[in-house]
């Protein structure tokens, strides 16, 4: 007979916020997979529990999965928990849960803390429908089309934030939303949660010195639809198409890859590049 994989969210802070269920289950498992072994083991030892721990997270689940799925295939039940709230929610967990469909091993959510819900029921802003898009990629250019679909969202919107990379995201923030509505909750759960609201602009001026912590950043939905501009237009077609479009004015070839390069906020090498690597210049 099979093991079971169980989904168990642990607390985001306050330890008191694990559920019953979630420790029966923790208890009667064979193993405990982590995202952090650590910090694990303090939860586990503050209700006194004491379990096989294995790490599990980004770096390894390539790895790890194939391991937990053979545990389970023989017979043992594996509970998989994050550092934080829901396992697979910015946090490792969806390679394991794909793996395990497929070998038709019995999948059980244990449902608890979740930070992007807690930040969301007390921001004062549209519960009704939202959007959760977790961090911002790092990558300049996909970031700065995740920045576009934000601009243009009217869903209330929903990130992640560590804080040395705060500061940053309400700078794009606040190049995009004008006078949108932001919550930026802290700590939640924690002896210092804490919650401001305004604007980017607002919370850009009553930003700590050194600011600590883990935030969730609620953001109010575009209230009118947003007409692209041309070059959001532009950015929108293929290289191929973009090319042409610049062509078709009489543009130069110098001068189109200069075009291209401003609008998608490149360098103009990585588009002369690409043009080379596929024989079109």
């Amino acid at each position: 007979m099979q093991g079971k994989l169980y989904l168990v969210a642990t607390p985001i802070g306050n330890l008191e916020d694990i559920t019953l269920r979630a420790l029966k289950v923790l208890e009667k498992v064979d193993i405990v997979a982590a995202e952090d072994t650590r910090n694990t083991l303090k939860l586990l030892n503050h209700f006194g529990l004491s379990k096989k721990l294995i790490t599990y997270h980004r770096h390894n689940e390539e790895i790890k999965k194939d391991e937990l799925i053979n545990y389970m295939k023989n017979g043992k039940s594996i509970a998989l928990v994050s550092d934080a709230g829901t396992p697979c929610i910015s946090d490792p967990g969806e390679e394991i849960v794909k793996e395990a469909i497929k070998e038709e091993i019995e999948i059980v959510p244990i449902p608890g803390a979740c930070a992007l819900i807690t930040a969301l029921i007390t921001s004062g802003l549209e519960c009704k429908e939202f959007c959760f898009i977790g961090f911002l990629p790092l990558n300049k250019k996909n970031r700065k089309e995740k920045l576009q679909e934000i601009r243009q969202e009217r869903k209330t919107i929903i990130l992640y934030e560590a804080p040395h990379k705060l500061k940053n995201t309400l700078e794009d923030l606040k190049d995009i939303l004008k006078d949108r509505q932001i919550v930026l909750a802290k700590e939640l759960s924690k002896i210092h949660e804490s919650y401001k609201r305004g604007t980017a602009d607002d919370l850009l001026k009553g930003l700590e010195q050194e600011i600590k912590g883990e935030f969730v950043i609620v953001i109010e939905g575009e209230k009118e639809q947003v007409i692209p501009t041309n070059e959001e237009i532009l950015n929108e077609l293929t290289l191929e198409k973009h090319y042409e479009y610049y062509e078709n004015k009489g543009l130069e070839k110098k001068d189109i890859i200069k075009r291209i390069a401003k609008d998608r906020n490149v360098t103009k090498n990585e588009i002369y590049k690409y043009f080379i690597k596929n024989d079109e210049l």
